[in-house]
């Protein structure tokens, strides 16, 4: 049964743990990379989680957490933005991120938000099938360039 937790900054240490799995499970995947992470101390951590408007939520599978997602306000009015999603290799295809995009979702809803951004790592195909699937849309606009230096991630949408 996949169980999800709103945390904010006093659960840094569970945060820490998997935003540091998913930076070294999947480096290509963020716009941050581990070596940036590891050693960052309490507060960075607990700074991140107490960004004005965020949300962050963890999915836990049989009390093991496996999964994480984020909301922030995004730049533009009326939209949100999904960030730091992550699902552990132990989590996947069992809807562990069915359900974090939904509490998302949720979040971003209950903020008056009535669009969900996202920005997505050139190449990475199993989370762009994941967002395609609960009705993410290209936008057909890049974002950044990834910290490689060669890849760019680029903006998926979805209408709430």
């Amino acid at each position: 049964m996949i169980e999800l937790q709103d945390i904010g900054p006093d659960d840094w240490k569970l945060w820490r743990e998997l935003r540091l799995a998913a930076l070294a499970d999947a480096p290509s995947a963020f716009g941050s990379v581990h070596a940036d992470w590891v050693e960052a101390p309490e507060e960075r951590w607990r700074e991140r989680l107490t960004l004005p408007g965020c949300y962050q939520v963890i999915a836990s599978l049989d009390g093991t957490a496996v999964g994480m997602a984020g909301g922030l306000p995004a730049d533009e009015p009326g939209a949100a933005e999904l960030v730091s999603m992550w699902i552990a290799p132990d989590g996947r295809g069992q809807g562990v991120g069915d359900a974090l995009m939904a509490a998302i979702e949720d979040w971003a809803r209950d903020t008056g938000a009535q669009e969900l951004v996202l920005a997505v790592a050139e190449g990475n195909e199993p989370a762009r099938g994941l967002y395609l699937r609960n009705g993410f849309a290209d936008a057909g606009t890049p974002g950044n360039l990834m910290p490689d230096g060669v890849r760019m991630e680029f903006w998926m949408r979805k209408q709430l």
